[in-house]
This record gives C-alpha cells, structure tokens and sequence, in this order.
C-alpha cells in the first residue's frame, strides 16, 4: 500500500471515530438528563405526598 493511501485511509478512520465517539457522547448526556428528570419529578412527588399526610 502506498504511504499517501495509507494515510488517507488513517485520516478517515480518525474522522469516524470522532465523529462516533461525538455521537455517543450526545446521547450519553440525554440519557443523564432524563435520568434527572426522571428524579427531580419523583422528588416533586415525593414532597407532595409527604404535604397531603401532614
């Protein structure tokens, strides 16, 4: 393999692979917001019936 294709063929693995780990990163985060939404809405709950038992 010529040294010049191969490293074109480097230079574009490197851009998928930043471009996947991009990816998974976003969605790493969404998964962490709703995880805490999910949360802060059971606290919302929680202090709610802890107000009607009182």
């Amino acid at each position: 393999m010529a040294p010049e294709l191969h490293y074109q063929l480097i230079i574009s693995r490197v851009a998928e692979l930043q471009e996947e780990a991009a990816h998974h990163r976003t969605v790493r985060a969404a998964i962490a917001a709703l995880k805490e939404r999910r949360a802060s809405a059971h606290r919302a709950r929680a202090a709610l019936a802890k107000s009607r038992v009182a």
